[in-house]
């Protein structure tokens, strides 16, 4: 009520940043009689401010009708030819006599500005054009004393004859909520009238100043204490709101409650539990006993604000079961370097490693200034995502040799060109980039089996510049990023399965890891494992580079391998592409697919039949055991510790020998599936970073150039707006749009290609009791 009243004025509250602790419950008495005492004084002013105002604006409004009125008798004397109307109203006797022949009848009030057609229509019909209607409009807006709103009125004043349409005429302004005051007869009555109301205007102006400073002096001094009173109270709140979870003891002498705690934080709880009864000088000290239950307990991976925003993308996926392995800490290096491989331009990768940099050597005085936008927030939450993103597409950028879409000569190209071919004079430097005269340089197409245009020797790091000015460019980059696309995907989903075994081996699951662990790798690496070699050896092999169109086709050759089709080495007809890359090829191949198919069984029958076997035998047990106690198979279920054991009436799920068959098929194929499927979703990564690199060819090539093709002064001055231009559109559609496609697609390879082979995400998490937490979730709500 007091925020409310204190923002109603626009007074400011004072913010320190101090975090007070939770009052003891002698301050919380003190402070709730306090608050009393505000609001009571509060309630008092507003509803004496009210009536103040209330009979302010009834004096104002007064005012006015004596005002507009005695301006209609004026003009009415003034007037000596009145309309037929009006004659036929009020008859030549009564306009002869001044209106003393027929005593006319006359009411004043104040209408709402905006009902005053449906007003004045509504008294010509039901009085049937028996009364004469004049209004005026009041200059200056009026304060509702309910709302504080200003409002817009006028002044009316209706003359008619007999008491029949008197009683009419102030029902009609009853329904219409039109005020109705007295108006005296005379002008002299009128304008006595107005001198006491004018004077008591002047009497209530005093007052209500008076009013408002005693309202503005008690709401300044809460305005001073309302942030530590707020923190203090929602403190005690969320105190008593967890106390009212305990139970009581037999004995109705102590509280009992259970709850969730880090082991490793016992040792600080006994601590605070001990501060806390000595600060409240109780003689009795608070008890922590460690249960053991059959629970799922709930998740808690600590984080710091480097990890926090990591862990926020993996919990949207689903919060992990306890004890299950968390992706979080892989996260932080593999999710900005997927990115980067998508978004790959150093150029722009400096850029967005700037934006972060700033965020987070400024984050102190940024979290400080509580900036509501919801966009920073999203910013400044991710700022160490967006700082390791911005890290790594400076890496792969330097690799693709992509600058803003140029590149750049750093140790020279290995290249020689025929200087005849590609240049205007007769000399030729001893790299292709000093050969090349940029401005004659039409088509140039690099061929590596050309000794006199490649010296053989390799780039020392990233992409060779002059691949800048081929037009074979994307032929190369395609290749190089689809099977670089390939061999990262299936190297992470490899990674992943491999951490589904610390999986099954810390929940003891050794059956997961004989019938799931190992045919899966051994199904993944006989297929997809063994076209990763397969790409390797193409690239390490010098006969494929120098002879390129000799190399025989992956694609084909993978196709091959499950049809069990080889083409004869012999002829001469058969299409380079189809030919073998080594010999032997044929029966490790053929022991390759055998293999992968051998794992498909594995996985779908293996597991149920050991299930089954394993559960017959239990049953069988327990069969012997209950005959020789003479007990029910049930007793023999219930477990006796000798420790104090809190046990929960969880009934042991029956063995459904068709429900774990249908759920193995189900699995069985979704891995199968998967694999392809999910390594073919890998392809965005070349996809999206050929797509942002040619975006950002083009704004170079389309916009860019257009300024740098125009010499002189005046290619100077359209520089400066094509800059400014270019410059626009590289933050807009390549910083943040594709960035943001990139960052999206990203989350979806972790999420469904990597995380599915091994994290179920169906736990809960762990939510302690904390004040600061309380203090921000209030504060969100409030906003």
């Amino acid at each position: 009520f007091l925020e409310k009243e204190i923002k109603k004025d626009g007074i400011p509250m004072l913010d320190t940043g101090d975090n007070p602790d939770a009052p003891a419950p002698r301050e919380m008495i003190d402070l709730e009689a306090t608050f009393e005492k505000l609001e009571n004084e509060m309630k008092e002013v507003n509803s004496n401010s009210e009536a103040l105002k209330r009979n302010y604006l009834e004096l104002t409004e007064l005012k006015h009708i004596l005002r507009k009125t005695q301006n209609f008798f004026d003009e009415a004397m003034n007037d000596p030819a009145l309309s037929e109307e009006n004659v036929g109203l009020l008859g030549e006797d009564g306009l002869r006599a001044g209106g003393q022949a027929l005593r006319l009848g006359f009411v004043a009030g104040v209408i709402l500005r905006e009902r005053i057609p449906a007003f004045e229509k509504m008294l010509w019909r039901a009085c049937r054009g028996n009364v004469f209607l004049k209004q005026a409009e009041i200059e200056t807006p009026l304060e509702d004393p309910l709302t504080g709103d200003q409002v817009n009125k006028s002044v009316f004043i209706i003359f008619f004859q007999g008491d029949q349409l008197k009683s009419r005429v102030k029902k009609i302004c009853e329904g219409f909520r039109a005020t109705l005051y007295p108006c005296p007869e005379t002008p002299a009555e009128r304008r006595e009238m107005a001198i006491g109301v004018m004077t008591r205007i002047e009497d209530l102006n005093t007052v209500l100043g008076q009013t408002q400073d005693h309202r503005h002096r008690v709401l300044v001094a809460a305005a001073k204490n309302i942030k530590v009173w707020f923190i203090k109270v929602k403190k005690i709140k969320a105190i008593y709101h967890t106390l009212n979870m305990f139970n009581l003891d037999v004995t109705q002498k102590c509280l009992i409650a259970e709850c969730w705690c880090p082991v490793a934080d016992l040792d600080k709880i006994q601590l605070a539990l001990r501060r806390g009864t000595e600060q409240s000088g109780s003689s009795v000290p608070s008890i922590l006993n460690r249960m053991t239950t059959r629970q799922e307990p709930p998740t808690y991976n600590r984080v710091n604000k480097f990890t926090t925003a990591f862990q926020g993308i993996v919990d949207a996926y689903g919060v992990a079961n306890y004890r299950e392995v968390n992706p979080t800490p892989y996260t932080v290096i593999t999710f900005p370097f997927l990115f980067a491989v998508m978004f790959g331009d150093a150029g722009h990768g400096i850029i967005m490693f700037l934006f972060a940099l700033f965020l987070v050597l400024r984050e102190k005085q940024l979290a400080a200034a509580k900036i509501d936008d919801e966009i920073f927030k999203m910013l400044f939450g991710g700022r160490y995502i967006i700082l390791l993103m911005g890290i790594f597409s400076i890496y792969t950028g330097v690799i693709y040799n992509d600058w803003f879409s140029k590149s750049i000569n750093i140790f020279g190209s290995a290249w020689i060109a025929d200087i005849n071919r590609y240049t205007a004079n007769g000399s030729c430097g001893a790299g292709y980039a000093e050969c090349v005269n940029l401005s004659n340089t039409k088509d140039v197409q690099l061929n590596p089996a050309n000794a006199s245009e490649f010296t053989g020797k390799v780039y020392p790091f990233g992409v060779d510049p002059i691949w800048q000015l081929s037009t074979n460019k994307i032929t190369l980059l395609n290749s190089y990023k689809m099977k670089l696309s390939v061999i990262l995907g299936v190297g992470q989903m490899l990674f992943g399965i491999f951490l589904s075994f610390f999986n099954h081996r810390h929940f003891k699951k050794p059956i997961n890891i004989f019938c799931e662990f190992i045919p899966h790798i051994i199904f993944l690496m006989c297929i997809f494992g063994y076209l990763n070699i397969l790409i390797l050896w193409k690239w390490a092999t010098p006969y494929y580079v120098q002879n390129s169109a000799a190399a025989p086709s992956l694609l084909l050759g993978l196709i091959n391998m499950f049809l069990f089709k080889y083409a004869d080495e012999n002829d001469t007809n058969v299409p380079v592409s189809s030919k073998l890359f080594y010999s032997g090829q044929k029966p490790i191949q053929f022991m390759l697919v055998a293999l992968a198919a051998i794992c498909v069984p594995w996985i779908m029958l293996v597991k149920p039949y050991i299930l089954y076997k394993r559960n017959k035998s239990k049953t069988a047990r327990r069969a012997l055991m209950s005959e020789a106690n003479g007990a029910t198979p049930n007793d023999q279920d219930v477990i006796h510790h000798p420790e104090q054991v809190h046990q929960e009436n969880i009934p042991e799920e029956e063995f459904q020998i068709g429900e774990v068959v249908i759920i193995q098929v189900i699995h069985t194929i979704e891995f199968c599936l998967g694999c392809i499927s999910n390594t073919a979703s890998y392809l965005r990564l070349w996809a999206l970073s050929l797509a942002h690199a040619e975006l950002s060819d083009v704004l170079w090539s389309m916009v860019f150039r257009v300024g740098l093709s125009i010499n002189g002064w005046a290619g100077a001055a359209v520089l400066i707006f094509v800059f400014i231009f270019w410059s626009v559109l590289t933050l807009a559609v390549l910083l943040v749009m594709e960035g943001l496609s990139a960052f999206l697609h990203a989350i979806r390879l972790h999420w469904i290609e990597f995380q599915n082979k091994f994290y179920t995400g169906m736990g809960y998490k762990f939510v302690p009791f904390s004040f600061d937490q309380i203090l921000e979730t209030s504060h969100i709500e409030a906003e």
